[in-house]
């Protein structure tokens, strides 16, 4: 039988809070269900160690709370998500009345470590690039295509929306316009100026039919190569290579700034090719890098 909760409990508070999220925040039935949810589990643990009363509470409870949900292996998102309504039940409190200090004031959020992206290795890159038939008109542009996005790290939609004018070969450059029409200048490798070569003086001329355009890739009909397009094919030549890693257009970029930063290339330069305001957004890279150190540490250590 469940104990009535006395009158200064956090139980005895819950119910006018979830109805202060649904009144006075307007917040759908699921998210204050997940509120609900959140706040039973704290409940329960204050419970268990006799700590139910509101006034009683200091930041040691909550961070002795969040531990325990922590070793029960919620993430760090899930942890975060429960510290995010504990936070928001005594900040009501406060407003409300019923408490002059916020016990969970201070206490900082887990750190959500970020999702990785999916890259390839060198060995995978090299068996995607050579899938394409280059003695054939549709396999020497796919060839190019993808040559160009390893070389540059550009995004699907800056590589469709390249034009002729974009490119130089002989300084060995092109110029992509990203987020924003921002423009940035992006050197060329080698192999990708060799195709690209190959490409404008056969393949693109056959593909064009006669018509005018402006852009560099071309589809069958002679217009603009589309994003789906790329993508379709992308996905055609990786189960040829055997590749069954979870893969998008995008993992040729992200293979493209990791296999930089692996040989040693600086973060900043590496931002400036790809594109990213924040050089933020450039370092989820060096945890690629990282992750992969840890690994060969592991396999390779005779004290691993």
């Amino acid at each position: 039988m469940k104990k009535h909760p006395s009158q200064n409990s956090v139980d005895a508070y819950l119910d006018n809070f979830l109805n202060y999220l649904m009144v006075e925040k307007g917040l759908s039935k699921n998210t204050i269900e997940s509120y609900s949810r959140d706040l039973q589990k704290f409940i329960t643990y204050l419970e268990k160690n006799n700590r139910t009363e509101v006034f009683h509470l200091t930041n040691l409870d909550i961070m002795s709370f969040l531990v325990e949900v922590k070793s029960q292996g919620l993430s760090s998102k899930s942890t975060g998500r429960n510290l995010s309504a504990v936070r928001t039940f005594f900040k009501f409190l406060v407003q409300e009345g019923h408490l002059d200090v916020d016990p969970s004031i201070n206490i900082e959020s887990p750190k959500i470590r970020p999702n990785l992206p999916s890259v390839l290795n060198v060995v995978e890159v090299d068996s995607l690039l050579s899938q394409p038939d280059v003695k054939t008109i549709r396999g020497l542009r796919d060839r190019t295509m993808l040559e160009l996005l390893y070389a540059t790290g550009v995004r699907v939609s800056e590589l469709v929306n390249l034009k002729l004018t974009s490119i130089n070969l002989e300084v060995g450059y092109i110029i992509a316009f990203g987020k924003g029409s921002k423009e940035r200048i992006i050197p060329l490798g080698d192999t990708a100026k060799h195709y690209l070569k190959e490409y404008l003086a056969t393949a693109r001329q056959k593909h064009r039919k006669g018509m005018t355009s402006p852009f560099l890739f071309l589809n069958p009909s002679g217009k603009k190569f589309s994003r789906e397009g790329f993508w379709k094919m992308l996905k055609r030549y990786a189960l040829k290579a055997g590749i069954n890693k979870k893969l998008s257009p995008h993992t040729l970029r992200h293979s493209f700034a990791t296999h930089l930063l692996e040989r040693g290339a600086d973060l900043r330069s590496v931002q400036i090719m790809l594109g990213h305001v924040d050089i933020a957004t450039t370092q989820i890279y060096t945890h690629i890098t990282q992750e992969r150190l840890k690994k060969i540490h592991k396999q390779y250590h005779p004290r691993a």
